[in-house]
């Protein structure tokens, strides 16, 4: 396809894009949106997959979403999430994980997060002590109640895995994972780290489901353990967040990082802040892991968001465009790769196929205000999400300024030509 020249804005006030119609399962047209590599493109949806790409105003007309002003973006996916537990820091209760209160935030969470761009979602949640398999249960009813919005998928994570202690904790892993859940844990967490490993793995391999511990990674010997038993189910594993990497002596680090790329394993790192899996520990991952140095060693790596004001962290957003920002911001990343990392290499390391802006590939898309990649990461407001082709989310962040001689001089852009305000 010849490159085409960036169009004059149908909308020079702003206002955010607006479906012409629902676009069901037939065809819909993404008029007018910039691609990462500058071309300004017409976008064909159709059957939950990319049907064309052409030059601006090149494709039939038909239901239309007009992006004009708007970076077209692969979608992002949300590796790890704990909805379970969101949305519960501002409460003065104790968190109620009653199945009703459960599936509601599990539900509300994955809405939150779908309007911030994630159209895939995976939920690591506890099983056992009191809750037994109840919240499990509950995220897997948000999961079909979620159905067409977003998908949703469960990593379930016991306590304990060995000894007499752990007995019933493996017997509900086995269940979860008849269930339809992955297969989770903290090794950490269990006085025999190596056999609760163990364990998991064996459980994974044998029901061919995939793995996603937590673990700090502080421990070096713990950790190449742990990569030397995960390399047999690669690419199937997933370790996260390793923030106590960024902790060890460089020398440690580089050795970690070296044995993690050769197990195959995928790193989820969480820039925003750790999760409650690994706070209950009592000791507080602070640190994002080294992904640059991960990177250079050749180890697959993916950021997720983590905890959602819950008591991990009580102001965190859930938003994939942060954790990117916050990778470039820190320089551990390029923004391209930032992005790529809460995109693409999240998508990998949830098993998901790939998505690109072009022909054939899944409708899984973000479009976002802005031009460049660099530019959406820093003012990431206004947001419209395509999940399996259909329009399923839409941000409008509404900027006016007072009246005033400086205003009108510099000719400031407002994002909406109303009046007034509108509702993100």
């Amino acid at each position: 396809m010849p490159d085409s020249q960036p169009q004059p804005p149908a909308n020079p006030g702003g206002e955010a894009p607006r479906p012409a119609a629902a676009p069901g399962d037939g065809a819909l047209v993404l008029g007018g949106a910039r691609l990462a590599d500058g071309r300004t493109v017409d976008v064909r949806l159709s059957g939950g997959r990319i049907e064309a790409v052409g030059t601006a105003g090149s494709l039939a007309p038909g239901p239309r979403v007009d992006l004009s002003g708007y970076l077209l973006l692969p979608a992002p996916a949300e590796p790890h999430a704990h909805g379970a537990t969101a949305l519960t820091a501002e409460s003065d209760e104790p968190v109620s994980y009653a199945a009703e209160d459960v599936q509601r935030r599990a539900t509300e969470a994955a809405l939150l997060q779908l309007g911030h761009g994630a159209t895939a979602l995976r939920c690591h949640v506890r099983i056992g002590d009191v809750q037994g398999l109840r919240s499990l249960e509950a995220v897997l009813q948000a999961r079909r109640a979620l159905r067409g919005l977003t998908d949703l998928t469960a990593v379930a994570v016991p306590r304990l895995l060995t000894g007499a202690a752990g007995a019933d904790g493996l017997a509900q892993l086995r269940d979860a994972v008849k269930m339809g859940a992955a297969v989770g844990g903290c090794p950490d967490l269990d006085p025999d780290p190596a056999g609760f490993a163990e364990a998991a793995l064996d459980l994974a391999a044998a029901h061919g489901c995939p793995v996603d511990l937590h673990t700090d990674g502080s421990d070096p010997a713990r950790l190449a353990r742990l990569a030397a038993m995960a390399g047999g189910l690669r690419p199937r594993v997933t370790l996260g967040p390793c923030g106590g990497l960024a902790r060890l002596p460089r020398d440690l680090a580089v050795r970690a990082a070296d044995q993690l790329s050769a197990a195959g394993v995928t790193v989820v790192c969480l820039p925003q802040g750790d999760c409650g899996t690994l706070e209950q520990r009592g000791a507080r991952v602070s640190r994002c892991a080294p992904v640059r140095l991960l990177r250079a060693a050749g180890v697959r790596v993916a950021a997720g968001s983590g905890a959602l004001r819950d008591a991990a962290n009580p102001v965190g957003r859930g938003d994939p465009l942060e954790a990117a920002y916050l990778l470039a911001s820190h320089g551990e990343l390029r923004p391209e790769e930032a992005y790529e990392a809460v995109s693409g290499w999240a998508r990998a390391a949830m098993g998901l196929p790939r998505v690109r802006v072009e022909a054939g590939f899944p409708a899984e898309l973000l479009a976002v205000r802005g031009e460049r990649v660099e530019g959406v990461l820093s003012m990431a407001y206004s947001r419209l999400v395509v999940h399996k082709g259909r329009v399923v989310a839409r941000t409008s962040a509404v900027r006016e300024y007072c009246d005033g001689s400086a205003a009108a001089a510099l000719e400031l852009p407002r994002q909406s030509s109303r009046g007034g305000s509108e509702p993100s």
